[in-house]
């Protein structure tokens, strides 16, 4: 454990791990049960286009999505792609600025335009009422983000769209097997993309996930994900190759199989870390809503810089040194990043976007870890200036 800041890897101290201790590493499954779902898959030999175990995941997700239909793809961005396309959005989308890329991406790949919101200073979703007052006459969807795997303001957006007369989408990347005021994550708006990509708590190695209760939006994108094919190689509407592999649903079911111990492993970590870093002045842990169920997938830190004597990037830094590999998500934001930056200023996303730190949790990270880097970061703090010199 590190006491002083002269124990600091950056003052020439021994690195507390020996190993990277990184943000996004895989979960790793029953490694016995993915290679015999490969086998059977060999044995088959049917490795795509809609093979069983993409089925069967589809219909597990479905189960805790709390959905009656689920279009497995290949990774999230598609799948909101999908969604978009499926239900003719035109025009522009609301995004949040304070997401990942793939968010805004997804929107203007198609030829859409994004139109960036600001979010709740303390939550960082999506701000309603300034989505509110950027409603025009090409506004046609929201797209709000369950970010760190809290929910968005679902009630809230839901009036507006019906209001207005928008379509409404969620990317829930990050909030897979969570819930919103009693309910899965999964079943708002007109629908919603998991993400299972390596980084995600469950994981296909890449993969995402629409899931919906509105059977003409399954329907189509079922069929716009593969090349617009209805049947009998009878092309219906324009399309793309975006379903999953059956080596990837392999890896998905195997996770889900594990889905429970992932979830308690991360939620050991959240805690290490809340009664590690508490009082500490200038660091503030993002909380859960522990009436809900969640993933604890994602352990937020904020760094004021202003009380804690030092800024969130010097303390990546101090923790970098350490082999402890943070992230800063999301910043810039979206509205900031050279394809979309135009002036716009957003407050709550820039100064969120300047303060948010996610620390490692995960399998490869024990509660132990997390208490060991949360000691770190009290040393760092306790002396902020002879640390920051440091670093």
């Amino acid at each position: 454990m590190k006491h002083v800041p002269e124990d600091l890897a950056t003052f020439g101290g021994t690195p507390a791990f020996a190993t990277p201790r990184s943000v996004g590493r895989p979960n790793i499954g029953d490694r016995a049960a993915l290679f015999a779902r490969l086998d059977a898959a060999l044995d088959r030999a049917w490795l795509s286009n809609g093979g069983p175990l993409a089925e069967e995941f589809e219909q597990r997700v479905a189960a805790i999505a709390g959905t009656e239909f689920c279009v497995a793809t290949c990774n999230a961005t598609a799948g909101l792609q999908l969604a978009l396309r499926a239900t003719g959005v035109l025009g522009e989308v609301i995004v949040p600025s304070l997401t990942f890329a793939a968010t805004a991406h997804a929107v203007a790949w198609l030829g859409l335009t994004p139109v960036f919101c600001d979010v709740d200073p303390l939550t960082g979703a999506l701000d309603p009422e300034h989505a509110r007052s950027l409603i025009g006459p090409r506004t046609s969807a929201i797209l709000a983000v369950h970010v760190w795997g809290r929910a968005a303001p679902v009630p809230e957006l839901e009036e507006l769209a019906a209001e207005h007369g928008l379509r409404l989408f969620f990317d829930a990347a990050h909030a897979f097997g969570c819930t919103s005021a009693g309910r899965p994550i999964g079943g708002n708006g007109d629908g919603e993309v998991f993400s299972f990509h390596s980084t995600k708590f469950v994981n296909s190695f890449e993969g995402g996930a629409l899931v919906t209760d509105d059977p003409e939006l399954a329907a189509r994108a079922r069929r716009m994900r593969n090349f617009g094919i209805a049947r009998a190689e009878q092309v219906e509407l324009i399309g793309l190759n975006a379903k999953l592999n059956e080596a990837a649903a392999a890896m998905g079911l195997t996770s889900l199989d594990s889905m429970e111990r992932f979830i308690a492993h991360n939620r050991e970590n959240y805690y290490a870390y809340r009664d590690g870093l508490a009082g500490l002045p200038g660091i503030s842990v993002l909380g859960f809503d522990e009436r809900e169920r969640n993933n604890y997938q994602y352990v937020i830190l904020t760094v004021d810089e202003r009380r804690a004597g030092l800024d969130r990037d010097t303390l990546l830094a101090i923790l970098a040194a350490e082999n402890v590999h943070g992230r800063a998500y999301f910043s810039p934001g979206c509205h900031q990043m050279r394809p979309y930056a135009d002036g716009t200023r957003l407050p709550h996303t820039e100064r969120l976007a300047a303060q948010v730190l996610a620390v490692p949790t995960g399998i490869a990270v024990s509660a132990a870890d997390a208490a060991a880097i949360a000691g770190i970061i009290r040393v760092a703090i306790t002396q902020p200036a002879a640390a920051a010199r440091a670093a």
